[in-house]
């Protein structure tokens, strides 16, 4: 709901989109299976940095054939100029490497399901930013979903917001060694 009222920001139109959604929806998806992925490739001995490298890798090789089939020429003269190459450098490194390599170190740090609670304070730090930098006003709906969001990071993490099933772990049995000189 917190969501929902910051990304309305009190403008309460609804256009369906059924292609918008549909690909806001898959993309949701991916993110998930890619952040249990990550999670289930740590034991392999991989560092972050590897992987996040491989994924790229991966990502751009698949990704080419789709361009090619779509007719994607790229001008090299237009992409050297600073005006269009310094965004993308800034996508490239910025945006993206060092984005999905700190998220892939967060991942095997914390786990996927708790790291993927925090993506939901995007939405807040889209508000901060945009009073901050783009001078936009706050309105009340933008104020209530930021509680909403806050309280619901608040009950995830904490005991209370928690079910309590008043049983404790088994404890591990440990083996314990025989003494060799018994045995004679």
């Amino acid at each position: 709901a917190g969501i929902i009222l910051v990304s309305l920001n009190g403008n309460f139109v609804l256009k369906l989109n059924p292609a918008g959604d549909l690909l806001a929806v898959g993309a949701a998806f991916a993110w998930a299976v890619y952040s249990i992925l990550q999670k289930k490739i740590q034991p392999f001995g991989y560092s972050v940095v590897a992987l996040t490298r491989k994924c790229f890798f991966y990502g751009l090789l698949f990704m080419i054939p789709f361009m090619i089939g779509m007719g994607f020429h790229p001008d090299m003269t237009a992409l050297m100029k600073p005006l269009v190459l310094l965004p993308i450098l800034y996508l490239g490194l910025g945006a993206s490497a060092i984005c999905y390599a700190t998220w892939n170190f967060a991942l095997h740090a914390l786990g996927p399901v708790k790291v993927s609670v925090y993506i939901y304070l995007i939405p807040f730090v889209g508000i901060v930013f945009a009073a901050i930098i783009l001078h936009e006003k706050i309105t009340w709906a933008a104020l209530v979903g930021v509680g909403l969001i806050l309280a619901g990071l608040y009950l995830s993490e904490n005991s209370f917001g928690k079910a309590k099933t008043g049983t404790e772990p088994a404890p591990v049995p440990v083996p314990v060694e025989e003494d060799s000189s018994d045995s004679m």
